[in-house]
Order: structure tokens, then C-alpha cells, then sequence
């Protein structure tokens, strides 16, 4: 039968027929939901991993970045987001440069993969006095499937700097204006940004041509 259902989803990938790719993980997420619940655990609508990057100075090549990528955990309850948690170095302790990744799982943080790669991502810049409590609320925020059009976001990622912090929230599609002024607002309100802080959107494709996450982006709002 798991035979037959990856068939399904070959067929379904190389026809277009994303609905079947969709029942398949819906699928496999309401057997994960109940699993979880049966040991009584409390699940989380989507299921989590975090990566971590040891950036390098120089020249990014996919290579050179893909291989500095490391998966350290995945979790599924809010149990296990609060084990995990716990455990990670706070910002203030991580070495500049480094970014953590907070991606659903299935998504990794590259701008290449097919989830990401017709998308982009808010930036917002803060200072390291106040980075932790920002990137807690919003982790906070992404967990709790607080964030509107949870189904548009890919993930968050936490970028330590010299001289300052940078976070950033991925979305899948950048060609919908809506959507993604929509998601800003949502940011906002959630993290209760002051008026003071400007944020700053880039779609990924931009980020390829000039091989940059953070220059010369596109919208400020």
C-alpha cells in the first residue's frame, strides 16, 4: 500500500496534481496528531525542524552553503519545542556569523528549495539588547500557528551579526502582493513591533542575482 501511495505521489509531482502530494501529507499528519495524542502530548499543527549555519567570510555557493547547513533537531508537540528550546544557545551566546533556521519540516533553509524558491522573506534589523526577546515571540508566534496564512510561511531564521541581529520570515510567494503585506501586518501585530523598526522584504530570486539575503532589497513597509 506505502508502495502504491509514493507512485501516487511521483504521478502527482510530474503531472501537477499537487492535490494528491496535499491528501498524502494531510494524511500523514493526522496519523502523527492522534500517535501524539495517545501519549498524551499536546501537537503541534506543523511539524518543526532547526538548522544551524556557521557562515564563513567569501563567496556563497550553493556547494559551499548546503554543506555548512546542519539539522540539529525536529520536534512535532509543544513538548518537544519547549525540550528543545531550552537546550539552544541564546543569541546573545552565538559566535558572529551564524544564523539558527526554524523551518517547518520537509523545507530546507535554502532560497533553492522548491518551497522557498518562488517566494521570499521579511527582514527586520535589531539590536542585540532586544534580538532574543523579538526571535522568542516569534518562534512563540510560528508554533502556536498564530501568524495569518500559517499555510504561506516556510519558516523564520535568526542571522547574528557583528553589530547587530537580523530576523527574517520566509514566505512562499512573492508574487502576491496581498499575501505578503498581509504577512507583514500579521508580524507586527504578533511582536508588538514599535512604529520605529522598518521592515524589509526580498524575494529569493533577487537574493540568487546578487548572491546577497540582506542588500539591496526590494520594499520597505
Amino acid at each position: 500500500m506505502e508502495e502504491r501511495r509514493d507512485d501516487e505521489i511521483r504521478d502527482g509531482k510530474e503531472s501537477g496534481n499537487m492535490d494528491i502530494i496535499k491528501s498524502h501529507y494531510d494524511s500523514v499528519s493526522e496519523e502523527r496528531h492522534s500517535r501524539e495524542l495517545k501519549d498524551g502530548l499536546h501537537p503541534l499543527r506543523y511539524k518543526f525542524a532547526i538548522w544551524y549555519t556557521r557562515r564563513t567570510p567569501g563567496v556563497r555557493s550553493q556547494t559551499s552553503y548546503e554543506d555548512n547547513i546542519k539539522k540539529i533537531v525536529e520536534f512535532s508537540t509543544v513538548e518537544g519545542f519547549w525540550a528543545c528550546y531550552c537546550h539552544l544557545a541564546r543569541s546573545s551566546l552565538l559566535p558572529s556569523p551564524t544564523d539558527l533556521h526554524f523551518f517547518k519540516d520537509g523545507i530546507r533553509p535554502l532560497w533553492e528549495d522548491g518551497a522557498n524558491c518562488n517566494g521570499g522573506k521579511w527582514i527586520i534589523r535589531f539590536s542585540k539588547v532586544v534580538s532574543a526577546r523579538f526571535w522568542e515571540d516569534l518562534l512563540l508566534a510560528l508554533v502556536g500557528d498564530q501568524l495569518d496564512d500559517a499555510n504561506n510561511i516556510c519558516g523564520a531564521v535568526l542571522s547574528v551579526r557583528f553589530n547587530e541581529d537580523i530576523i527574517s520570515v520566509w514566505n512562499r510567494n512573492a508574487s502576491d502582493h496581498q499575501a505578503v503585506m498581509g504577512l507583514r501586518d500579521s508580524i507586527k501585530r504578533h511582536l508588538k513591533l514599535p512604529h520605529a523598526y522598518v521592515m524589509e522584504y526580498k524575494p529569493h530570486d533577487a537574493s540568487l542575482r546578487d548572491n546577497s539575503s540582506y542588500r539591496n532589497t526590494w520594499l520597505r513597509g
